[in-house]
């Protein structure tokens, strides 16, 4: 016979056992259930050293989790339905599949079989990338860099009115200059030749994760003298000219905030204020653009005279927008698609509302914070746009 407490006892853990299971049971299913919908997407991701898919992996969670689908009805794959570079286990590190053999007339087709292209990145893969450098190193490129032939996508895709989607490095190195002044003349948008990136501790001897190379420039371009130590941004241009703003002495904003306005008429449901510490470049922008989002990193006085003097303006767009009939092109000016851990199964509807109240917006060492607080949103509401434009 049964006591009393054993009565207890179980009452309490079956009720426990229930919510582990009965809660990711019915978010299963109605993830099951919910309905495909078919939107062709199109994902350029030249920067594929391994098969961790760090550069374009969150694109397919995306699309996984929102049930869009391919043509036959099947889920995207994020190791098979892209085109660049594919890597493997042979002398050659993998191999390249991309646009570079159609014709005109392929390509052509292509694009109207197509509803969205994402550039995930175009960077590239380099020797080091399989040595035991790392990406912050400099290194003879393998394969990499916007060419003719997505410049021919591109422009087709505008022409027939489809969705583009274009992130941080599109169009900076290792892109020809030449690629780079037609994709800038085509898409509106200019590159100030900068780059940025937030590290949290200046002290070479307390982190090593500041790039060699960019050490020996700064010291090089600076009579020596390196920078003081604490928080800092890093600024890059592609003619190799480094510079560096201290915490407090050019900046007030310990980390670059994105900023978006709380009621925004562009539909995104994006947090107001949300600090992004990796890699963004510069750009400006034509005046038909919408700016979603903008960084700011509230600089001094002496912060806005550097500004001036690198030609920098006191805000940088962050993710932009302009409509070209039916069709729009996004550029979001940040390496936002870039996810080094594994989000997990994409099968649970819901997930995403408890991820963000699990994930604090204001923490910018949690990686998957930026994810489930701002790159989910944005990305989900241009696919969701960009289907019902095609419907």
């Amino acid at each position: 016979m049964l006591t009393p407490e054993f009565k207890l006892y179980i009452q309490k853990y079956l009720l426990l056992l229930l919510v582990i299971i009965l809660i990711p049971a019915i978010s299963y299913g109605i993830w099951l259930f919910y309905p495909k919908r078919n939107l062709d997407v199109l994902v350029i991701d030249k920067s594929v050293p391994n098969d961790s898919y760090q550069e374009h992996q969150s694109i397919f969670w995306v699309l996984e989790y929102t049930k869009f689908t391919k043509k036959d009805g099947e889920l995207y794959r994020k190791d098979l339905d892209y085109q660049g570079f594919f890597p493997d286990n042979s002398a050659n590190h993998g191999v390249i599949n991309d646009l570079g053999k159609l014709s005109d007339s392929q390509i052509k087709e292509k694009v109207s079989g197509t509803d969205l292209i994402y550039l995930a990145d175009t960077y590239g893969v380099f020797e080091n990338n399989f040595t035991k450098g790392s990406r912050e190193d400099f290194s003879k490129k393998i394969y990499g860099g916007l060419d003719e032939s997505d410049l021919n996508l591109l422009r087709e895709a505008l022409d027939q009115e489809k969705t583009i989607v274009a992130e941080f490095n599109s169009m900076a190195s290792p892109t020809p200059k030449a690629i780079r002044a037609e994709f800038e003349n085509m898409m509106g948008i200019k590159w100030t030749g900068w780059i940025s990136r937030y590290f949290d501790e200046m002290d070479t001897l307390a982190n090593k994760d500041i790039p060699a190379w960019f050490i020996t420039q700064y010291l090089q371009q600076h009579d020596n003298q390196w920078v003081s130590p604490g928080p800092a941004l890093v600024f890059v241009r592609d003619d190799g000219r480094v510079e560096a703003f201290s915490f407090q002495q050019d900046y007030l904003n310990k980390i670059p905030l994105i900023r978006t306005q709380r009621v925004n008429e562009h539909g995104f449901n994006l947090p107001e204020v949300i600090p992004y510490p990796d890699w963004f470049d510069i750009v400006l922008i034509e005046r038909d653009f919408e700016v979603i989002s903008y960084y700011d990193i509230n600089p001094t006085a002496d912060g806005l005279e550097k500004l001036r003097e690198m030609g920098l303006p006191r805000f940088f767009p962050a993710s932009i927008y302009k409509e070209k009939g039916k069709g729009r092109f996004y550029y979001l000016s940040g390496d936002f698609s870039d996810l080094r851990s594994d989000l997990g199964s994409a099968k649970f509807t819901g997930l995403p509302i408890l991820w963000r109240a699990y994930h604090l917006v204001s923490d910018h060492t949690d990686r998957q914070s930026f994810f489930w607080n701002y790159y989910y949103s944005i990305t989900s509401g241009i696919f969701e746009k960009a289907y019902e434009g095609k419907n």
